[in-house]
């Protein structure tokens, strides 16, 4: 039975209904807030069931469930709203435990352990097959020949990495310390900590008639696999089931596996997509400035190390050009084709969609404002619902004390090019959300005034998992344009901006203006640009609060209310400087000893001595690349696991990766053969 309001007041007889309805229908609102706990009474009873079972059950009810199969116990990897994406629970551990338990010791299990604890991708290689042996006469091994076959391109471009099949001589160096791996009881278990991230009908960035890079910011883009699920538990993983990044011998040797719909990687030509046999790899870098060093005769051309595209000189030349492909990143942060759903503002009443009823951004604001001042709701939504480009430069006014939000749909990835700065305007008590937006070619700025020269009273503005471009644009090789160009300029006093899950570069801020920033990469493309000042670059910029992020830069505030698990990355004598000092505290940061900070709490380095051997190592400083900002595993362990609950400084820290390996070293000790020996080697 339905225990809901309308039901429930049907059953009382008709003379009760018309005379509660003649005063006003009291009755129906006491029946409907008992239909209301019954609800839940009954939705609770329903979860009870559900509780029963691993796939089903709550959250909570998992280690219980881990307790009846004898699961030990891992470290819990928080629930953060930046991370759901990829975020690790014990379910599927526990739901596999007694699988494990029947194949305890082979190379299948440890692989789908390392998976299913970590959340990365693995591969499980038993390097004692990998070995130069004497071939015993009554028992050949034709796969475990000593010599290599040079003929064999496919063998030699696995050459020291997870798939290889050359033989070594033995190593008899531990493999836990990383340096030994071919010898008898060593087992090596890689994992891929990049993830793999879709791009769908997303416009190719033109440079010549006939030539066209994926990436829509006109930069260079090595291109992912698209992971394929493993038919069963007992499968090794192959290149088509990680996300990795793609060599060019691999996607011709197995173009087929990698392109088509539905596939790594795709291209629209004038709306019609390329069939599989009119695709070729090429080797498509540069041979000079206007030039690359094939040209297709008569089939389209990829690079997936590049992410180029080349159109033969015997077709005529495109014109437009979209691409379906797969990049790589560390987290779901700066937008893109990942859910965001749970940072959405489910309870604004009004949406106006672009592309679907408007074609631009323009004509959807102006289209919202005019249907909020008639229908005088508080607030409304612009939201583009594709991975499209929009090349323009929108004007933002918001009316009193409405709130407006910008966002891309989930997972949608849009880009928006400026051809100047963005201006946001603003009535009183008025707010702006940007969700999810890539934009380049231009800063964001809040003036003072209004075109109208009235005083902007903007009160807030939010960015969420949006990336503006730092330097503005970027060359082909990744080089920021305009690095001296900042991406945010507030020149508002008494308002408040909340950066969360972001990529941008340096910020502009009024010394009366409030900034909170989390989660997010502050990139000022070098140390001696500023990555937060005034206006001016001289005076101090307003109120910073900033946890778990990554600054790179000069800092120059007015206060630091709090600073936690943050990296500041400069390495200029003094390149922060708070102005308040005895305000606030920064605690759990790498920030060096010179800095002119409020009082330190754990922080790195501790002493003189210790600066010399605790700094941050990246493995990618160039916007654009996979692991831009991840920190290298030669990063000291103060650094790797400095934070306030011993995760890592920084943007990344959410990601919980040193608490994913402990949970993996914990559970090989019951899984590993007796006389093994496994070593972690990180492959990206």
């Amino acid at each position: 039975m339905s225990f809901d309001a309308e039901t429930l007041y049907n059953l009382l007889p008709a003379i009760y209904r018309i005379r509660d309805g003649e005063r006003g229908k009291p009755l129906f609102d006491l029946i409907s807030a008992i239909a209301r706990e019954v609800g839940v009474l009954e939705e609770d009873l329903a979860q009870l069931y559900d509780d029963l079972f691993i796939e089903t059950c709550a959250d909570w009810v998992i280690p219980y469930i881990g307790d009846l199969v004898g699961d030990r116990a891992l470290y819990k990897i928080a629930n953060s709203s930046t991370t759901t994406a990829n975020r690790t629970t014990p379910r599927a551990v526990v739901a596999n435990t007694i699988a494990y338990r029947r194949r305890k010791g082979t190379a299948s299990i440890l692989e789908q352990l390392a998976r299913d604890v970590t959340g990365w991708d693995a591969r499980v290689v038993e390097f004692f097959q990998l070995l130069a042996t004497t071939q015993y006469m009554n028992h050949l091994r034709p796969d475990r020949r000593p010599w290599l076959d040079l003929r064999n391109r496919e063998y030699l471009e696995n050459l020291n990495t997870a798939f290889e099949r050359i033989p070594h001589t033995i190593d008899v160096r531990r493999i836990a310390s990383q340096r030994g791996k071919y010898n008898i009881p060593n087992i090596g278990i890689f994992l891929w900590r990049l993830g793999s991230y879709s791009l769908t009908n997303s416009q190719a960035f033109k440079l010549s008639d006939r030539r066209y890079l994926f990436n829509t910011l006109g930069h260079n883009t090595q291109l992912f696999n698209k992971p394929e699920t493993e038919p069963e538990i007992t499968h090794i993983a192959e290149p088509i089931n990680i996300a990795m990044p793609i060599n060019r011998y691999l996607l011709n040797r197995y173009l087929s596996d990698y392109y088509g719909k539905d596939k790594s990687i795709l291209i629209i030509r004038d709306c019609l997509e390329i069939p599989l046999d009119e695709i070729i790899v090429c080797d498509l870098s540069d041979k000079n400035n206007s030039e690359w060093k094939h040209q297709p005769q008569n089939k389209v051309a990829i690079d997936p190390v590049l992410g180029r595209i080349a159109f033969p000189e015997t077709q005529p030349p495109p014109q437009i050009v979209y691409v379906i492909y797969h990049y790589g990143f560390s987290a779901p942060m700066g937008g893109g084709e990942y859910s965001r759903v749970h940072t959405f503002n489910e309870k604004l009443p009004l949406i106006v969609k672009v592309p679907f009823q408007f074609g631009t951004v323009q004509l959807a604001l102006d289209e919202l404002n005019r249907n909020i001042q008639i229908a005088e709701n508080d607030s409304g939504i612009v939201e583009i619902g594709n991975s499209d480009t929009y090349p323009e430069t929108p004007v933002i006014n918001i009316p009193d004390r409405k709130q407006i939000e910008i966002r891309a749909a989930d997972k949608c990835r849009p880009h928006l090019i400026l051809n100047s700065d963005l201006l946001i305007f603003g009535k009183e008590e008025s707010e702006l959300t940007i969700n999810g937006l890539l934009i380049s070619g231009g800063s964001l700025k809040i003036p003072q005034k209004d075109l109208e020269n009235n005083i902007n009273q903007l009160k807030r503005l939010r960015l969420v998992h949006c990336t503006l471009v730092p330097g503005l644009t970027v060359t082909t090789d990744g080089t920021p344009q305009h690095p001296e160009s900042p991406s945010l300029i507030i020149d508002r006093a008494d308002i408040i901006v909340e950066i969360e899950s972001c990529i941008l570069g340096g910020l502009r801020v009024d010394k009366n203006a409030e900034v909170k920033i989390s989660n997010s990469i502050v990139d000022a493309t070098s140390d001696s640009e500023f990555a937060y000042t005034a206006l001016d670059k001289t005076a101090a910029g307003g109120s910073l609060t900033i946890k778990n992020s990554t600054i790179i830069g000069q800092v120059h505030t007015v206060e630091m209310p709090l600073a936690s698990n943050t990296i500041f990355g400069s390495e200029l004598a003094k390149p922060v400087l708070v102005e308040k000092q005895q305000l606030g505290c920064v605690r759990f940061c790498y920030l060096n000893l010179n800095y002119l900070v409020p009082p330190r709490y754990n922080c790195q380095p501790k002493t003189t001595e210790d600066a010399a051997l605790i700094y941050p190592q990246f493995t990618s400083t160039r916007y654009g690349d996979a692991a831009y900002y991840q920190l290298s595993q030669r990063c000291a362990i103060e650094i790797r696991q400095g934070a306030d609950d011993r995760s890592e400084m920084g943007a990344f820290h959410d990601l919980y990766q040193a608490q994913r390996e402990t949970n993996l070293r914990v559970r090989l000790d019951e899984y590993l053969r007796f006389g093994l020996e496994a070593g972690i080697l990180y492959v990206t």
